[in-house]
C-alpha cells in the first residue's frame, strides 16, 4: 500500500471552491486547481487518520515496520501480519518481561503459538557475614527450554531458536527441544 496519489480520491478542502468568483467560472483556474487537489488528497487523508497510523491494529501494513522500529521491535517480516502487529501491540510488555521466565513464554506463545516449559538449574550466592563478599555460585546451570505446538501445525526449529536467542539473556546457556505436544502427554 501507498499513501501516494489514489485514483478517484476526492479532496476534502477542493481549492477551486476556495477561488473568488472572478476565478468560479474559469475553466482553467478550475482544472488547474483539481490538479492540485489530486495531489493533495492523500495528504489530507492520512492527516486526517494520523492516529489510526500509531495503532498497530490500525496502521497499514507497510508502516507497521517503522512504527516497530519506533518501540525496538524485532519483528520478522516473515511472521504473518496479523502476528507482527500483536508484537508491536504488546511491545511495552514484552520489553518488561525481557530476559526473564514469563517473558520467553510469552514471545514464544504470541510469535508462534507454542507451549513453553523452562527448566532453570537456578544459582544462588549468599552469605551470614555482613558485608562479606558471597561465594560465586556454581557454574553451570544450564536453562532447559520445551517447546510444542499449541495448534496443529508443528514448528519450524530455526524459528524457534530465533525468537529463544532474542529473548533468552546472554549470561545463560539454553538449550531447546521442540515436543510434539505438552510434556508428560502420554505418547503414542
Amino acid at each position: 500500500m501507498t499513501r501516494g496519489a489514489v485514483p478517484g480520491l476526492p479532496s476534502p478542502h477542493p481549492i477551486g471552491e476556495l477561488l473568488p468568483a472572478l476565478f468560479a467560472d474559469d475553466d482553467l483556474a478550475q482544472r488547474f486547481t483539481a490538479g492540485l487537489d489530486t495531489v493533495l488528497a492523500p495528504v489530507f487523508a492520512t492527516l486526517d487518520n494520523l492516529p489510526a497510523y500509531f495503532r498497530p491494529r490500525l496502521a497499514p501494513a507497510d508502516f507497521l515496520d517503522w512504527l516497530a522500529s519506533w518501540l525496538a521491535v524485532d519483528v520478522d517480516p516473515a511472521w504473518p501480519e496479523q502476528v507482527r502487529r500483536a508484537v508491536v501491540e504488546r511491545a511495552v510488555e514484552l520489553h518488561r518481561w525481557r530476559g526473564t521466565r514469563r517473558g520467553l513464554v510469552e514471545r514464544l506463545r504470541l510469535v508462534l503459538g507454542a507451549g513453553t516449559e523452562i527448566t532453570d538449574g537456578g544459582g544462588v550466592s549468599w552469605t551470614t557475614t555482613s558485608g562479606g563478599a558471597a561465594p560465586l555460585p556454581a557454574p553451570g546451570g544450564e536453562v532447559l527450554i520445551r517447546v510444542w505446538p499449541l495448534g496443529g501445525a508443528g514448528l519450524d526449529e530455526e524459528q524457534v531458536l530465533s525468537v529463544v536467542r532474542a529473548g533468552c539473556p546472554v549470561h545463560l546457556s539454553c538449550r531447546v527441544e521442540i515436543l510434539p505436544g505438552p510434556p508428560g502427554r502420554a505418547e503414542g
